[in-house]
């Protein structure tokens, strides 16, 4: 199994996630929460990916990890292939879909 294959499985589970999340926003707690969330998500995306870019290098350059070149796209980052970033997409929209299920965004009856 490709490491692409494997990221799918993953991501599906995260797309089905944040997709469940938004519809309970708009349509129940809190219909501005997804606009709320946008700038937040955008910041913390680019900073994970970034960090995740740095990191990842300094592991794979260092012997930590290593990748079967044959279970690779073949697209790199640096020497850290694509595939590692999925990773850090599916923290940055599972976490905020998580809270906002758990009624993080439910408005308190005033």
């Amino acid at each position: 199994m490709s490491y692409w294959a494997l990221n799918l499985v993953f991501l599906a589970v995260v797309a089905a996630t944040g997709i469940a999340a938004a519809i309970v926003a708009v349509v129940g707690r809190a219909p501005d929460a997804l606009r709320r969330l946008a700038a937040p998500v955008g910041i913390t995306a680019a900073v994970l990916l970034a960090l995740t870019a740095v990191f990842d290098n300094v592991m794979i350059s260092v012997g930590l990890v290593g990748y079967d070149p044959k279970l690779i796209s073949g697209a790199f980052v640096g020497i850290a292939p694509l595939e590692d970033f999925a990773y850090a997409i599916a923290a940055v929209v599972l976490l905020p879909s998580v809270w906002t299920l758990l009624g993080a965004d439910r408005k308190e009856p005033s």
